[in-house]
């Protein structure tokens, strides 16, 4: 049985799912996983799949629900800091951690549990 930090989300490609979702993001969706799964408009490439693995590892660190909370209240809380809903999204501290290391081929073999704590230190401090 594969360890639990190699566990991958059920990948759904060419979905019109994010297509309908994007209206009520913040920015336009391309690929989105809730829970064990992941919808993308088109081809999954390799790092788009680790991206969404990540926040994949992150929803099972924080048994789905926890982090689904987690996940709208850093949106939430970072939309006022930055005045700006894109950027509340791009610098929550799920998604610095998924952006930061989606091109890093070993990473998710290499991640330690609750990587995305260490993101909150920086979380305040604009990233562009």
């Amino acid at each position: 049985m594969k360890q639990i930090r190699l566990w991958e989300p059920v990948y759904i490609e060419n979905s019109k799912i994010p297509k309908i979702l994007s209206p009520f993001s913040p920015v336009e969706i391309w690929a989105i996983n809730v829970g064990p799964w992941v919808w993308c408009r088109g081809d999954l490439t390799k790092t788009v799949k680790r991206h969404e693995t990540i926040h994949f590892q992150q929803q099972l660190e924080l048994l789905f629900i926890i982090h689904w909370f987690l996940y709208v209240m850093f949106w939430i809380i970072g939309t006022v800091i930055y005045r700006s809903a894109s950027l509340g999204y791009e610098n929550s501290p799920f998604e610095r951690e998924a952006y930061d290391n989606e091109r890093r081929y070993t990473y998710l073999e290499k991640r330690k549990r609750y990587a995305w704590i260490s993101y909150i230190k920086t979380w305040w401090v604009l990233k562009l």
